[in-house]
């Protein structure tokens, strides 16, 4: 786990932005109740993974390969990748692209474009955006609650399911 946590640091802060990210996870303030988590993995069945890729390599392959054989519907979206598959799913090239409600939508993008994201987010009346490690906004994380979205931030579904003991989006633990 902490090498893909290390992994997914580096990834998605980059390595011009890295001491940034790194003041930014010291002074967040935000915080994730486990109450949040949990209603978010319980009551999510469809996710929008937003910045997915086909290199297994990458952490938003491995989250979007592992949400899956959870048993979550994923539907990768990276608008340079419309039209092809990813784990046997379609991408599609923007969250406005899905023609179907949307729980929640996992963010692997750096920190100043998660905010657009975000807002992308409320226009499609999704219930929930899912900030990956790493990427912080608590600007736009607070625009999302105001909008009555649940809010996670700086933590990664792959990590937080099994932590909490979630088996998946159809299991009676869950609810």
């Amino acid at each position: 786990i902490m090498k893909y946590l290390f992994k997914s640091f580096l990834h998605l802060a980059g390595a011009s932005s890295f001491r940034s990210q790194i003041v930014a996870m010291s002074t967040a303030s935000f915080v994730n109740p486990d109450k949040t988590i949990r209603k978010v993995l319980s009551e999510s069945r469809t996710i929008a993974l937003v910045g997915a890729s086909p290199k297994v390599e990458r952490p938003s392959n491995q989250v979007m390969k592992y949400l899956i054989n959870k048993g979550y519907k994923v539907i990768p979206v990276n608008p340079g990748l419309a039209g092809k598959e990813i784990h046997g799913q379609t991408v599609v090239g923007s969250l406005s692209d899905i023609e179907e409600p949307v729980d929640m939508v996992d963010i692997f993008r750096n920190s100043n474009d998660a905010s657009g994201v975000i807002d992308e987010s409320i226009k499609i009346n999704a219930k929930s955006v899912w900030l990956q490690i790493g990427v912080i906004n608590e600007l736009a994380a607070v625009r999302a609650q105001q909008a009555g979205l649940n809010v996670v931030m700086n933590a990664c579904p792959a990590i937080e399911i099994p932590r909490l003991g979630i088996l998946g989006p159809n299991s009676p633990s869950s609810l």
